[in-house]
């Protein structure tokens, strides 16, 4: 019997020092959870027992009948002995295939919540492969090719180095703690990225890298992968829609939790800490990718690229469900994909698999009569794809190379493309058993076609917010329209319409924006995805206001729908809530039609009343609106128009805010729900509505006036000091926050008379000359 080489030179009728202790001391009962015991401690201190190589075989052959470990440490203890650098390989490799299906099933009822373990396996497969040094052999095997021998260097299959990744993710996924061990290997995770030249060791390695990056501490840095360019640029579509799934990892910065819990202070000292860091990882993997020739074209034609027209029926999407329980990655999807069109070359008419069924040595379970793969899983195939693809131009077109990813992007006509498959991919009718993810509710997010039409709404949110390319979300009939608004209201038209490329704007009988609002009008009060379709649809109206664009949209019955939510429906989700109160002032703010069209709709006292409610049950929600209007009144009541005149008279809104005591309300409120320390991305708004109706009244001459409402209203409220203290310290920070950045700081201009605006001295105010004039952007 072959010994191990741990064990060589050990004397005749002498034990090894491990098997000693695996035996609990000389003459001890076999205790098999010592050994296991021993070898997990090992792997934590990296002394003592860390691999089956350490063991004899007859050993581990001993204990294998007590324990039961199917025979998986003497397996990993051939595979030691037969992966030697002068070795072929062979049997290696035939070794990984007894291997591979002991762990490929618990893999499997792992991922199918089906761990129906017998008593008798007291440690699972995956667990004791571990244990005895399995995963750190698979990667010093795969990694075997970075070695070389007198300038030579060693080759091993792709059918080897594919067993040898499908052993390694099922272990992955049925023992704890592996794949942060793995992504703690730098060297082998940027390895790991070479693996995928191959056709056949593809998806494998990209679902590994996939779960590897998921957990790794650190973002790895694209521009360390060797020969990037030619990777990519030699992937197939089918392979660059997947490995979005692993870009999606490398651009995005590192998650820490949500942006707008976090404050602004610890943001700003991030900016000091990152400025002095240099540029982080995420922004120069973007620069890299961006850097490979053609890259984003591809993306563009995948995210538009067409599928079949085949609506389906219900007992389809019921039969999809059925199969679908134990996917939850696109890449398993993409080796079904495979399998169905090599059995259709082959004329096979149907072709089926049971999820129970024993697995193919390429991770597949074989094929049975018992489930049945549907037709349209090319449809659900594509969804997939494209779910990952807009997700990484939709970084893009947040990173610092913004301005070039959106010429690309429109260059390649995203946009017109993404408008025809608006109907019968994007936004297609569900069926009652629309498919759902294992283990999410009907209303997940997390289902595929859900998580689409987000993912869509979050691209054209990107897409439109202060840029002018958004007019390409409109068809040339709607942007006559718009010429046609500005004529008629005798103002010039847009600049960025005039110079908007009409080749290559949307098609069709309605653009892209138009399809959007039809959808909004249609949804459901309950709907998840009001809030990205208001926000999606305010960012074309944000920037410099456009009569023209708010126009647009209030001839197609935007702000009645808006109104219906937040009054009849009664809406009360805060953040719908919140988008549609962010839409509502982008549409109303200094439009004197819009106003009118709000008292139409507001036209009693009982609509007003809860109205009023919706806004005043939480300022951090609704203060844009009640900043739009604040400064749409002072515009108004400056103008002298006999139309403006009378929509001032009518309009309850206008006419409530105008009043001092209900402005001294919203700014005492506006104050005293924020501080220096909880200012959030979300909260700050609130001080820079504060800000306009202060300056507001600064402009009039009653500055004075409001400090001293405030002071009583300070008393009143037996805060004496607070208030005005902590609107001081507010203020300050607000310079610090903005001054050093192009954000925010040009929506209220001067900010040097900003610091002017209050002066404290203990508990007596001293107003700022109120002749000086303030410059106030509209927004």
């Amino acid at each position: 019997m072959a010994v191990a080489p741990a064990a060589a030179g050990v004397g005749r009728g002498r034990r090894s020092a491990a098997t000693v202790a695996a035996w609990g001391g000389w003459g001890g009962r076999p205790r098999p959870s010592n050994v296991l015991l021993q070898l997990r401690q090992g792997q934590l201190t990296g002394r003592g027992l860390t691999r089956a190589v350490q063991f004899t075989e007859t050993f581990l052959t001993e204990r294998d009948k007590q324990s039961k470990w199917s025979g998986i440490p003497q397996l990993l203890l051939k595979l030691y002995a037969t992966s030697h650098l002068h070795s072929d390989f062979v049997e290696c490799q035939n070794i990984l295939k007894d291997i591979s299906p002991l762990l490929s099933m618990e893999a499997m009822a792992f991922v199918t919540e089906e761990r129906k373990f017998t008593q008798e396996t007291t440690y699972p497969n995956t667990y004791v492969f571990d244990l005895f040094g399995g995963v750190d052999l698979l990667v010093e095997i795969l990694m075997r090719p970075t070695i070389s021998i007198r300038g030579q260097k060693l080759k091993i299959s792709d059918e080897m180095s594919k067993d040898c990744l499908s052993i390694l993710y099922n272990t992955c996924v049925c023992t704890e703690g592996v794949t942060k061990r793995l992504a703690e290997k730098n060297d082998f995770v940027i390895f790991l990225f070479t693996l995928m030249t191959s056709k056949k060791t593809f998806l494998q390695t990209a679902t590994l890298i996939e779960d590897i990056l998921g957990v790794k501490k650190e973002m790895i840095r694209l521009d360390e992968v060797p020969n990037l360019n030619s990777l990519v640029s030699n992937f197939d579509q089918q392979q660059l829609a997947n490995f979005c799934r692993i870009l999606a990892v490398t651009i995005s910065e590192m998650d820490t939790g949500n942006d707008d819990k976090h404050t602004l202070l610890a943001k700003n000292a991030q900016q000091k800490k990152s400025l002095s860091l240099g540029p982080s990882a995420a922004e120069i993997n973007q620069a890299a990718l961006l850097s490979i020739p053609g890259f984003v074209e591809r993306l563009c034609k995948l995210a538009t690229r067409k599928v079949s027209e085949s609506t389906g029926t219900a007992s389809f999407i019921q039969e999809l469900e059925e199969w679908y329980t134990w996917l939850d990655n696109a890449l398993v999807l993409d080796a079904l994909m495979r399998v169905a069109n090599e059995e259709s070359e082959h004329n096979q008419a149907s072709i089926v698999f049971s999820p129970l069924a024993a697995p193919e040595e390429n991770g597949l379970p074989h094929m049975s009569a018992r489930t049945q793969l549907p037709q349209s899983m090319k449809i659900m195939h594509e969804i997939m794809y494209k779910l990952e693809v807009l997700y990484v131009l939709c970084v893009l077109l947040m990173g610092r190379q913004r301005n070039q990813v959106h010429r690309m992007i429109a260059e390649f006509k995203l946009i017109p493309g993404l408008n025809n498959l608006f109907d019968k991919l994007i936004w297609r009718k569900h069926s009652a058993t629309a498919l759902v993810l294992h283990g999410h509710s009907q209303n997940c997010d997390c289902s595929p076609d859900i998580t689409l039409k987000i993912q869509f709404l979050r691209l054209l949110q990107s897409f439109s917010d202060h840029h002018e390319n958004k007019y390409l979300l409109l068809n040339n009939q709607e942007l006559n329209e718009l010429s046609a608004i500005s004529l008629k209201a005798n103002i010039p038209e847009v600049e960025a319409v005039l110079n908007t490329d009409r080749s290559l704007v949307c098609d069709g009988k309605r653009g892209l924006l138009t399809r959007l609002l039809q959808v909004m009008k249609k949804e459901p009060a309950e709907s998840s995805f009001r809030f990205w379709q208001a926000r999606a649809v305010e960012s074309f109206l944000r920037g410099t206001t456009s009569y023209a664009d708010q126009m647009f949209l209030l001839k197609r019955g935007l702000l009645e729908h808006i109104l219906y939510c937040i009054v009849d429906s009664e809406c009360k989700s805060r953040d719908v809530l919140q988008s549609y109160f962010d839409l509502l002032g982008e549409l109303m703010k200094f439009n004197i039609d819009a106003f009118r069209r709000f008292s139409k709709y507001i036209n009693n006292d009982t609509k007003f009343q809860v109205f009023m409610k919706q806004i005043n049950s939480s300022l951090v929600d609704s203060n844009m609106l009640v900043r739009c209007v604040t400064l749409s009144l002072d515009r108004f009541e400056n103008q002298v128009d006999v139309k403006v005149a009378e929509v001032l008279s009518e309009c309850r809104l206008l006419t409530y805010v105008s009043q001092v005591p209900v402005q001294m309300s919203f700014l005492f409120r506006l104050i005293n729900i924020i501080h220096v320390q909880t200012l959030t991305q979300e909260n700050v708004s609130c001080l820079n509505t504060s800000l306009v109706i202060l300056m507001l009244a600064r402009r009039k001459g009653q500055l004075p006036l409001y400090l001293q409402l405030l002071q009583r209203m300070e008393h009143s409220n037996k805060y004496p000091g607070f208030l005005l203290n902590n609107f001081h310290n507010l203020l300050r920070f607000w310079q610090q926050h903005y001054l050093h950045k192009d954000k925010d700081s040009t929506c209220l201009e001067n900010v040097k008379l900003l610091h002017q605006l209050l002066i404290l001295e203990g508990d007596s105010v001293h107003p700022a000359e109120p002749g000086s004039p303030v410059t106030l952007c509209p927004c």
